[in-house]
């Protein structure tokens, strides 16, 4: 009898052998050619270029701990956030390790960084301390060249379409005439783009990390960035054309609120910084109160989303162009686009005020940091990042060199010709150190930038109020004599045309909230709708706040291409309707009353749901019978607890922990940021509670829908609910009671008791 092999179990075997085999004779050559490339660390984060799209990726930290896992996007780029600085890190891409490197800290790199490179006019590519480079756009001052130089020189650093070569005021009329210019930036960056140049500066528009030509990712104000504008600070001033090879910070908004920080770090080569309207943290922006702002917030956070994913197939206009036309230094600082944080996330992810997230983030952290000499300019009715910033003037204390000027208006009026006068004497003061002299291109450039038949500058901007100074140290005494806080009032009342960029008049206060005003001034809401300074007895009254009740007016918030000061979209300012609120009002003053600093609306609340939103509006009712709008507060009541630095003005909270309401009366504090005003003799001064919308042009608010279901009742009357005025004693108004409509960001309408008579 014959023996069979079996069949089966010896097929398995070769095949078995084969592929083992196959594999091991495979493996080698698939290893090798996987692109491991290059990891590398910037200020608490690590960053991988060049590796093999799709592989799998994992950052092994110094002590062999993995410290982060995922895929290498289709750019060849990876990047970690929030690690610990040292050495020792590095990739591993499909499990081969690639170089080792640091993830920096924030000590200064070796100076020669900033010596080594060199540029001059036009625009250029710098180098940071991780490797990451910044477009930057150097332009000189009007009709000089490098020939003129050294320059006294300021920088612009900002996130929008900043370090573009075009021309801003050429881009901004092609802008109005539908004929945009893709190589033009943004009007947001006028300051560098036209006006320091035009004042004697030369100025160098830096565009962040994540946006236009720039490399790295985009991330909101972490410290990459932050330290981005200390390098590029160093960088600057040490160029031969750089008169003292020392700089100043200058812009408004985007670039206002990042020289806070950028200051913060102390750059040996800064001289001084002049901020405009800034915001005093990213959290009182966003989440307003406590409640998610689905206007200005939301629409700045997708337009920077946008902005930076990677050209040329998104990204800013002026990156797509520059890519069209061949740059490859522009298209290579596109690779890690894909790795900026998605933003919309983090805030599902942190609803309350995060400090490991938020707080290194907003200028209120770097404020007290500063040693430079500072000028604060705002808008006391700011419509994209609001009316609170006055809490930061605080957080300069120990810093002598602080001067802050303030006006009625919207987020642009910043640049207002009689605040950009003492503009351009700071900057001279500080930065150029000469005495400021009369420019007439300055002078001359105004009525382009201004522009517009209703936004006629009215005062013009004066360069020459301190030439008379016998020198620099004169003008500088005279300059530093002013006040530390100057409040100019009425504006868009100071010619004859309505809503121009004018002041009609101005005080100056030692501090904020001037001295004077002590705990405030307190007037209790009573029955009837009285609001007053006597005893009266105790009551109730209940209303519905309806978010759907407030209508909101035309949407204004185009924040970086805005055109500035060409005039906002009208805007309707409507009554409270039915039962959805409740107001309060007094009897005709028999002064002026001014009020200046923050306010408190001391609420006792009890409510049928377990939280409620609120908005307090502060008001006018002109002996005409018209409401002029003064300021605005809100609270998401779960978030009524107060910190231990609170005022009897100012209650000041973490946003850390929301509690919800409880059965019965409560306290419930809503702060009233920035109100500097003054209530005219024969005026009534008002008071309005309902939920929140319809007073900000730019606000909206994430509050849920009620349906005229919730309840919220005040306790009025001895022990109630009262308001909290900072009243500065003895003060008049400067000028009459200026007319209702045109005063610049204040809405004006017809004066209508609520239901409860306010």
């Amino acid at each position: 009898m014959t023996r069979r092999t079996p069949v089966i179990p010896l097929v398995v075997s070769v095949l078995t052998v084969v592929l083992v085999t196959v594999a091991l004779l495979d493996a080698p050559r698939a290893s090798a050619s996987v692109r491991v490339g290059t990891g590398a660390g910037s200020v608490t984060q690590a960053y991988l270029v060049d590796a093999q799209p799709g592989a799998p990726v994992r950052l092994i930290g110094p002590a062999g701990a993995v410290m982060g896992t995922g895929r290498v996007d289709r750019l060849g780029s990876f990047l970690i956030r929030d690690l610990t600085p040292g050495p020792g890190y590095r990739f591993e891409v499909s499990g081969r390790a690639g170089n080792t490197f640091a993830v920096r800290a924030q000590q200064p790199p070796d100076k020669a960084l900033y010596r080594s490179q060199r540029f001059g006019a036009g625009y250029h590519y710098v180098r940071m301390r991780d490797g990451i480079e910044l477009a930057v756009m150097v332009r000189l001052p009007v009709g000089k060249t490098m020939a003129d130089g050294p320059f006294p020189t300021v920088i612009e650093y900002s996130g929008y379409q900043a370090a573009a070569p075009g021309d801003v005021v050429v881009g901004a009329i092609g802008k109005q005439l539908k004929k945009p210019d893709p190589l033009a930036p943004v009007p947001g960056v006028i300051l560098g783009g036209a006006i320091g140049p035009a004042a004697g500066f030369a100025t160098v528009i830096v565009q962040m990390r994540g946006s236009g030509c720039s490399g790295g990712a985009f991330d909101l104000f972490d410290y990459p960035t932050i330290y981005d504008g200390y390098d590029i600070v160093e960088t600057v001033a040490a160029q031969p054309w750089v008169a003292g090879h020392r700089v100043g910070l200058v812009g408004i908004s985007f670039s206002g609120i990042s020289q806070l920080a950028v200051a913060g770090t102390r750059p040996p080569s800064l001289a001084a910084i002049a901020p405009m309207s800034i915001t005093y943290d990213l959290y009182s922006t966003g989440f307003p109160g406590g409640i998610f702002n689905t206007g200005f917030a939301n629409s700045w956070i997708t337009e920077r989303q946008k902005e930076a994913r990677p050209a040329p197939t998104g990204g800013q206009p002026y990156a797509r162009e520059l890519v069209r036309r061949g740059d490859a230094r522009c298209l290579a600082n596109q690779r890690l686009r894909l790795q900026t944080q998605d933003l919309r996330r983090l805030i599902e992810q942190n609803p309350t005020r995060t400090t490991s997230l938020l707080e290194h983030r907003s200028p209120s952290y770097w404020a007290s940091k500063i040693a430079v000499p500072v000028l604060l300019t705002g808008t006391l009715q700011d419509e994209q990042v609001g009316p609170q910033w006055t809490s930061i003037i605080g957080e300069f204390d120990k810093n002598r060199r602080v001067w802050v000027k303030m006006v009625n208006g919207p987020h642009f009026d910043s640049v207002a010709p009689q605040l950009l006068s003492s503009w351009y004497e700071f900057l001279n003061i500080f930065v150029a150190k000469r005495v400021p002299r009369f420019n007439p291109a300055l002078v001359a450039l105004a009525p382009a930038v201004y522009g517009g038949s209703t936004s006629t500058p009215g005062a013009v901007v004066e360069t020459d109020r301190l030439a008379g100074a016998r020198d620099l140290g004169d003008a500088r005494r005279r300059f530093a004599d002013g006040p530390r806080v100057q409040v100019w009032f009425d504006s868009g009342s100071g010619s004859a045309v309505p809503g121009n960029l004018s002041a009609r008049w101005q005080r100056g206060f030692a501090s904020w909230p001037p001295a004077s005003v002590g705990s405030g001034t307190r007037l209790a809401l009573a029955a009837g709708g009285e609001l007053t300074g006597r005893s009266t007895p105790s009551a109730t009254v209940s209303f519905r706040p309806d978010p759907a009740s407030r209508p909101a007016g035309t949407l204004n918030v185009v924040g970086s291409s805005q055109v500035p000061w060409r005039g906002l979209p009208p805007y309707r300012w409507f009554p409270v309707p039915g039962h959805s609120g409740v107001g309060f009002v007094s009897t005709a003053t028999d002064h002026d009353v001014m009020v200046v600093g923050p306010a408190s609306l001391d609420l006792r609340l009890s409510s049928s749901a377990r939280d409620t939103d609120l908005q307090a509006t502060l008001s006018e009712v002109r002996p005409d019978g018209r409401e002029t709008y003064v300021t605005t507060g809100h609270l998401r009541a779960s978030f009524r607890d107060v910190t231990l630095s609170s005022t009897m003005l100012e209650p000041q909270r973490d946003w850390l922990n929301p509690r919800p309401l409880q059965p019965g009366f409560q306290d419930v504090r809503i702060a009233l940021r920035s109100v500097a005003h003054v209530f005219r003799k024969g005026s009534r001064i008002r008071v309005t509670i309902t939920a929140p919308g319809g007073d900000m042009t730019s606000w909206r608010f994430d509050t849920p829908a009620t349906g005229g279901r919730v309840i919220d009742t005040l306790a009025l009357g001895v022990g109630g609910s009262s308001l909290v005025l900072p009243v500065v004693p003895g003060q008049r108004a400067g000028a009459p009671l200026p007319a209702c409509d045109g005063q610049r960001g204040r809405p004006c309408r017809t004066y209508r008791p609520a239901f409860n008579g306010g």
